[in-house]
């Protein structure tokens, strides 16, 4: 089921802060600077982690210096791979930044 765009912009939004906090709270190196739904994740010595909403497509982007590019929709309350249903963020974000979300 589509969401509209003021759920979206919601959902999005609630769930860039979680991330943000997480990283902050378990990650005593990175930096996480969340700015008009831009989300960038600066690690010393591993790279930089940006993800954003991108509200024409009503997806959350990522671009990981570990694993590329993903897309995800929300199916369900999940941010799920607009390219492999296997892949939900919240579980690779546990598996490349060791944060739950």
């Amino acid at each position: 089921m589509a969401i509209d765009d003021s759920s979206f912009a919601t959902l999005a939004d609630q769930f860039l802060e979680r991330i943000a906090d997480a990283v902050e709270d378990a990650m005593a190196d990175a930096d996480a600077d969340l700015q008009a739904g831009i989300l960038t994740i600066t690690l010393p010595g591993r790279g930089q982690y940006v993800i954003n909403k991108h509200a024409p497509n009503r997806e959350i982007w990522l671009s990981s210096p570990k694993s590329g590019a993903h897309h995800f929709a929300c199916r369900d309350g999940v941010w799920v791979s607009t390219r492999d249903s296997g892949v939900v963020l919240p579980e690779l974000l546990r598996a490349e930044l060791g944060v739950e979300v």
